[in-house]
């Protein structure tokens, strides 16, 4: 079928073609089955232990312990494996929250579609930033070039062309195509779709999308090495103990099986599992508040953010710019208030030559609801002159565009190129500054006059008024040739400035000031005016009115800084405006060498070098191009700065809550080390028995733990300084904490047991239940201990937070069965301790929580 492309594909075309090619998408990454979740389970150095012990309680002729062992292996391994499926799946529906959409016309309309409805024979309208979505080839290209890197290998962006080519001439050398996966790092055209899907060059590359290995964070690395440091720690320790029982005298196979059990206890196996879920569960509450976590290592770098390096239109601003103050050589206008009469004559030059420059359309659907598609600002200048009956379709059937020459960042600069007949005109928009020195004429209401020094020194001050209101402001110029072969930036007649308002958005000044309360530096980094962004930064309390001409720097004075002698200087700057995509790299570079870890927004293509520079990357998920989304750590899905500050508190929130769990996994376990360890060296009762030690530590493992790891965090964190990049979970003070803890919980633990034995005459049975039944409480009321005010007893992130009263309640009720009901209390070897018992067991397992202000003041840990 020939399509013809002002027209496209129609909507019944392209469901026929979608039933008969399918979704433009190669097959996923396989996801983690079920049964390869659950075999995990069963590869750990902690089950193998487990296994040896319980085919070793048979060989000792003791098969209900050894029974009883397995059942814990497969108990472990369900918790493990409900845990991590849960885990495996929210990570793979957080991937597929990620959506690109390609502009294309379709019955003669130029609409947005997802990449996966792409066919064969649609025509799609390309522009610098976009990742290309198909195979296709070029029908029209201004100056277009792709980044070919992922599929050829050619490090260079390659410059595009509508020439014809052999049929048999390579992928390389095909400058007429674009290849599904590479990206568009400047220009502009329209091409149309020759192959989706599997049918694509991408598509044919054996295995690549299938060969991407699963993230492991940083976090989880240090979490994986400390339990594996863990293992040859405790596994020595175990050889002691198993020493001090024979030569205490212990039964052989009980001293053997003591030793493996504690050794297996005190492993914090949970640690990586846990850590998924708080990390899961952190970047689904993050996705919700529209943050979307494209990296996992982004979510514990969040938290240690020092400065946000932030663009204003869009983020700060609503990004809903309309035009308010037209300036023309004889003329000043306010659009939004009556006009007199011959206004429009002397207007329409300037909105002929904005709409024509532009690559935004307009239209109204079915319903009488005007939809846009293309950058704001543009927009904006389409329907101010919609508001004149200027309409862009119409107006390129008189002036069809030949040529454009793509929005550059570096010359602030666009122009298109139209022929009537013979007659050329060249329509130009960019920055006041850019296009000032470029013309050698202004439109005057009775015809073009030369434009003097002094004229151009009084259309820079009105740039500098306008944007002292707080608004945007574009130059737009114009020329008229003979000839096609032109330089489209020279010889210009200005035509006016425009201004346009985009007025902050709502939140963002409180948003701030969390920021600042947080410790962390708001720096406004803009291409737009210096007048504008100081007008929006003072109302948004960035900077204030009094501070003096050393927190503002402009593109042009920042290449007179030197980044060594001018460092100080350059980081007590707040404002940075007229700024490059190079400079802002070199901004970032600059605070990374003092010591900041940075957060940095972006939404061009030229932008992704910063991107990926930055410790946080944050891509415009509604203004953003393709690129910068793909090179970024987070996206926000609706460009606010209020997203971007929730996010680091829910960074801040996930860090803290797996540092508390560590805490309380390691501190419970060194507590039954120290108990076991202290009575086998002393001689005395064992207050623990191996099956007793195994099941306390699948209560305390899982359910306080996972409780601790989902909890929203603390609103102080926010009113703390970040803290070091590369801090430790655990630092030299989180140590002795967990010392401290373990220490004082297994002493309560000896000392009930003693006064069990010693005062109340307890049998040992029933004395082994009392230490028991202490430890498991003692380890309960610990998770309170885990509070970052230990002066907030009754009110605060742990006491509101829902699951840690679900996972007491679930443990208790363990607890109890374990004492009381006689299957499992037989196989435990637990009795009924009586209310005595009870009384002890309450009052002792308080020990340690009543003490825990004594171990902070000593220890001095938040």
């Amino acid at each position: 079928m020939h399509v013809q492309p002002e027209h496209g594909l129609s909507s019944k075309e392209v469901r026929h073609r979608l039933l008969h090619f399918g979704l433009n998408q190669l097959s996923d990454k396989k996801p983690r089955s079920v049964y390869t979740i659950l075999i995990d389970q069963f590869k750990s150095v902690v089950v193998l232990l487990l296994v040896v012990v319980g085919v070793l309680a048979i060989l000792f002729n003791d098969h209900l312990e050894g029974v009883a062992i397995f059942a814990v292996v497969g108990i472990n391994a369900i918790i493990g494996f409900l845990t991590e499926w849960r885990a495996t799946r929210s990570m793979e529906a957080l991937h597929r929250l990620g959506r690109v959409d390609t502009v294309v016309v379709r019955d003669g309309q130029m609409i947005e579609v997802t990449a996966q409805e792409l066919v064969p024979g649609d025509i799609v309208a390309l522009e610098g930033g976009d990742i290309v979505t198909a195979d296709m080839r070029l029908i029209e290209s201004a100056k277009l070039q792709a980044d070919e890197s992922a599929l050829t290998g050619e490090s260079l962006p390659v410059s595009k062309s509508i020439d014809r080519l052999p049929d048999d001439t390579r992928v390389m050398d095909q400058h007429n195509m674009l290849f599904k996966g590479t990206a568009l790092t400047s220009g502009s055209g329209k091409a149309v779709i020759v192959g989706t899907g599997h049918n694509t060059e991408l598509g044919h590359v054996a295995n690549l999308a299938s060969e991407a290995k699963a993230q492991v964070t940083p976090l989880e690395k240090r979490l994986n090495s400390l339990a594996a440091r863990l293992v040859w720690v405790v596994l020595l320790l175990a050889v002691l103990v198993a020493v001090a029982g024979f030569i205490a005298g212990r039964d052989t196979w009980l001293a053997i099986e003591v030793a493996i059990v504690l050794a297996v206890s005190a492993i914090p196996e949970g640690l990586p599992i846990v850590a998924t879920i708080a990390l899961a569960r952190g970047m689904w509450r993050m996705a919700r508040r529209n943050a979307l976590i494209a990296k996992l290592s982004a979510v514990e770098t969040l938290g240690a953010t020092g400065v946000i390096l932030t663009d204003k239109t869009g983020t700060l601003t609503e990004n809903r710019m309309s035009v308010t103050n037209v300036r023309l050589p004889d003329l000043e206008l306010e659009l939004n208030s009556p006009q007199e009469n011959g206004v429009l004559e002397q207007l329409q030059p300037l909105l002929q030559a904005c709409v024509l420059c532009s690559n935004a359309s307009l239209r109204t659907n079915d319903q009488g609801v005007t939809e846009t598609v293309g950058d704001a600002t543009e927009v904006a200048l389409l329907q101010a002159a919609a508001d004149y009956e200027i309409e862009r379709s119409t107006l390129l059937k008189e002036w069809p565009e030949i040529r454009e020459y793509a929005f550059d960042p570096k010359t602030k600069l666009m122009a298109t190129v139209h022929k009537q007949h013979e007659a050329i005109l060249v329509a130009v928009k960019g920055a006041g500054e850019a296009i000032l020195p470029l013309c050698a004429k202004e439109a005057g209401k009775s015809g073009d006059r030369v434009l003097t020094v002094e004229s151009r020194d009084a259309w820079l001050r009105q740039t500098e008024e306008l944007g002292a209101k707080g608004l945007r402001t574009l130059a737009i110029a114009q020329k008229h040739a003979d000839s096609e072969d032109i330089e489209p930036f020279e010889d210009l007649t200005l035509l006016g400035i425009v201004g346009l308002e985009d007025p902050p958005r709502r939140g963002v000044r409180e948003a701030i000031a969390r920021c600042h309360a947080a410790g962390i530096e708001v720096v406004m980094v803009t291409g737009d005016h210096g007048a504008t962004a100081r007008h929006i930064a003072t109302q948004l309390g960035i900077v204030n009115a009094s501070m003096n001409e050393e927190a503002f720097v402009t593109g042009d004075q920042l290449d007179h800084y030197d980044d060594e002698q001018d460092s100080i200087r350059l980081l007590r700057v707040r404002i940075f405006s007229r700024v490059t995509p190079e400079q802002k790299l070199r901004l970032i570079k600059l605070y990374q060498h003092h010591g900041q870890v940075v957060a940095m927004t972006g939404d061009g293509v030229n932008d992704a070098p910063a991107l990926k520079k930055a410790d946080i990357g944050i891509a415009m998920g509604i203004r953003g191009t393709d690129v910068a989304k793909e090179a970024a750590d987070m996206v926000l899905q609706d460009d606010e700065f209020g997203t971007i500050v929730r996010a680091v508190a829910h960074g801040r929130a996930i860090f803290e809550n797996i540092r508390k769990f560590v805490v309380y996994l390691l501190s419970c376990n060194i507590s039954e080390i120290i108990a076991v360890s202290l009575a086998t060296l002393a001689g005395a009762p064992l207050p623990l028995l191996p099956l007793q030690i195994l099941f306390l530590n699948l209560v305390t493992d899982v359910f306080p733990a996972l409780a601790l790891g989902v909890g929203a965090g603390s609103p102080e964190l926010m009113r703390e300084k970040p803290r070091p990049s590369k801090e430790q979970v655990l630092t030299h003070r989180h140590w002795q904490r967990i010392v401290a803890h373990g220490t004082i919980i297994a002493i309560t633990v000896l000392a009930a047991m003693a006064i069990a034995l010693f005062y109340l005459d307890f049998t040992a049975e029933s004395a082994v239940t009392v230490s028991f039944c202490t430890l498991a409480l003692a380890q309960l009321w610990h998770v309170f201990n885990m509070r970052n005010n230990i002066g907030q007893v009754f009110s605060n992130e742990i006491t509101r937070n829902l699951w840690i009263w679900v996972a007491i309640v679930i443990c208790i009720a363990l607890v109890l069965a374990a004492v009381y009901v006689p299957p499992l209390a037989n196989i435990l070897e637990l009795e009924h301790p009586g209310g005595d018992g009870w009384l002890l067991i309450l009052l002792m397992s308080l020990i340690p929580l009543a003490t825990a202000p004594l171990v902070r003041a000593f220890t001095s840990v938040r």
